[in-house]
């Protein structure tokens, strides 16, 4: 069962964008999401009953105090009392609070039930999403705020469902009954009973200035910054101690709690005088002072009797419980409104189209035509990019930082679509060709290199799950990464992250060895050599030529070593092709690549008489 089925199962509707386009830019690459009552309305009915049995709960629940009430009405009454009225109170309140504890029981069961849902629902829906977002939309992403939806964003749903509902039917239900039996005593001392509750919800709106939502969202900011750069700092430990990084690491998380610290002061400074004027609005001396003071004057005018001021005294004192959990409920609210935003953001995040009708690639010939691509409205990084990979040919992509070098490789495994022009492979645009032929085709090596949590092996062979273990074992020999899996406690067998610890360096070369067993026409390394020795690199460089045959390879590179094997260099700069031909024509030309040439030869210190090193 695939995820998108699964999100079906669970009520969420994940199908693919019918409007969405071939580009996907950052700023074009989420439409307007759901909102929280259409995430909910797969499960309305099922609320609807959470609902009515805590309406039902609640109204039985007023029984036993209404039961004590006119017990001390008819007890302290002139004449004789009414033996079988008073039996007939108390079972009334023994019954209303059996009816009250099994349907408000009832209802949180139900409620929690419909909120396991609802979470396994949200879940699936992101698992779906994510699973085909543009792979080039995660590189924008930090992994705390992706892993803060994923986790306490859905879990924030949590109250909504399975505790709002009580407070919120005990906050208006509850009152409302109250009232009701309260006026029918006298309406006068309702009037001032009220009082209490009508200073605190008096103060509400001062909780929905656009101050205070500026407040709370700053706070939510904040948080997410927080696991960002826990997650961050956790995931490169190794690096920032191997180069003595430990304090800027923790440099930068002290200034995401500093500024945690003062987003939280900010809100609390905030809401303090509001919280605290609700509080002493509903304490219970507060209202028990104003309840008395009222009943005083109007027993003493002669305006009520003595025994009517008791149920005044009781439930007088129950309207502020109510209300006093409706602020909660409240925050809960909201905070599962905000929460479910960015849910809904993830949620609405364009997946590339995949093609009705998949067209089969002619060759493995790459070529792009016209390409312009910008992650932002107004700001392109590639702007009219023009080239061809021949088959058996390397090209090598060069260039500063920020020339758009890894931008352009981004698009060749169609991370993004370009928002002009077109990619081919084969002759057929990326965006006729289906996902599974692309990477049948085409292999892809990046600096930033993942391996998954399990065996070194298994690791190699993701491509090919079933290659036997001599196929693996060459792989990993033709990426100069034997040696190294044999040191491990259970060589080939080891799992990485358990028993099998390997570099920066290592980890690129089992990554490489992963494509090379795929064996795709089409090859693009992403500096897939950058943490390897030099001895490591010409190594590799030995094997990936005698491996090369027919196929395509792109290479960005910096190391000159990479260069001069290369066919075809391709110069980059400000998003733009300026230089291509052979390293020895570049350097005839005595341009921009012969300048890079010049300054990495002196930034190395190597004479360029090296052998192996000079470019053909």
């Amino acid at each position: 069962m695939t995820t998108t089925d699964l999100a079906q199962d669970g009520g969420l509707s994940t199908a693919p964008d019918a409007d969405a386009g071939p580009t996907a830019g950052a700023g074009r690459d989420v439409d307007a999401g759901p909102g929280l009552s259409e995430l909910l309305r797969p499960h309305r009915w099922t609320f609807a009953a959470v609902v009515v049995l805590q309406v039902v709960g609640a109204v039985a629940g007023l029984a036993p105090l209404l039961a004590v009430v006119e017990l001390g009405r008819a007890l302290l009454s002139p004449g004789p009392v009414d033996h079988g009225h008073v039996w007939f109170v108390v079972i009334a309140g023994a019954v209303g609070l059996f009816v009250r504890l099994l349907f408000t029981s009832a209802s949180a069961g139900v409620g929690h039930v419909l909120d396991g849902r609802v979470q396994l629902s949200f879940r699936r829906a992101l698992a779906a999403r994510l699973g085909r977002a543009p792979i080039g939309w995660f590189s924008r992403r930090r992994t705390g705020e992706l892993a803060k939806v994923v986790g306490e964003d859905v879990s924030a749903v949590h109250p909504v469902i399975a505790h709002a509902p009580g407070e919120l039917v005990s906050a208006f239900v509850v009152p409302l009954v109250s009232l009701v039996y309260l006026v029918a005593v006298d309406w006068r001392l309702t009037l001032i009973t009220v009082i209490p509750v009508v200073l605190a919800v008096a103060l509400v709106p001062l909780m929905m200035t656009p101050t205070r939502l500026r407040e709370q969202e700053e706070f939510d900011g904040a948080m997410g910054r927080i696991a960002s750069s826990v997650v961050e700092f956790v995931r490169g430990i190794s690096v920032v101690k191997a180069f003595g990084g430990g304090e800027r690491a923790h440099r930068r998380f002290r200034t995401a709690v500093d500024d945690f610290v003062g987003a939280f002061n900010r809100w609390v400074h905030g809401m303090a005088g509001i919280a605290a004027g609700m509080q002493l609005a509903l304490s219970p001396p507060f209202v028990l002072l104003v309840v008395l003071a009222g009943g005083t004057a109007l027993i003493t005018s002669g305006g009520l009797a003595p025994a009517d001021l008791l149920p005044f005294v009781l439930l007088g004192l129950g309207l502020t419980a109510p209300v006093a959990a409706l602020g909660h409920g409240f925050d809960d609210v909201q905070a599962a409104r905000r929460a479910v935003g960015r849910i809904r953001d993830v949620l609405a995040v364009r997946s590339l189209p995949e093609p009705a009708h998949p067209v089969a690639p002619r060759g493995h010939r790459v070529e792009l035509r016209g390409v312009r691509f910008g992650y932002e409205s107004g700001h392109e990084v590639l702007r009219g990019i023009d080239l061809v990979l021949e088959p058996g040919t390397v090209t090598a992509l060069v260039g500063p930082s920020g020339s758009g070098k890894s931008t352009l490789v981004q698009l060749l495994p169609r991370f993004f679509d370009p928002t002009r022009g077109s990619v081919l492979l084969g002759g057929v645009d990326l965006r006729d060709l289906g996902g599974r032929e692309l990477h049948r085709t085409a292999s892809f090596v990046f600096q930033d290199t993942s391996l998954l949590r399990a065996s070194v092996a298994d690791n190699i062979a993701l491509a090919v799950p079933h290659a036997d273990r001599d196929d693996v074992v060459r792989a990993a020999r033709l990426a100069n990464v034997h040696e190294r899996i044999l040191e491990l406690p259970r060589g080939y067998e080891s799992v990485i992250g358990e028993d099998a610890g390997l570099s920066g360096g290592e980890a690129q070369r089992i990554s490489l060895a992963r494509a090379l067993l795929a064996d795709a026409p089409v090859l693009v390394l992403d500096e897939a050599t950058a943490f390897a020795d030099p001895r490591t690199e010409q190594a590799v460089r030995r094997a990936l030529a005698t491996a090369a045959g027919d196929r395509t390879t792109l290479v960005i590179a910096h190391r000159l070593e990479t260069i001069a094997d290369a066919d075809t260099v391709v110069v980059l700069e400000d998003g733009a092709i300026v230089e291509r031909g052979t390293p020895a024509e570049l350097l005839a030309r005595n341009g921009k690549f012969a300048a890079f040439w010049r300054s990495h030869r002196a930034a190395s210190d190597e004479t360029p008489a090296r052998q192996g090193d000079e470019p053909r």
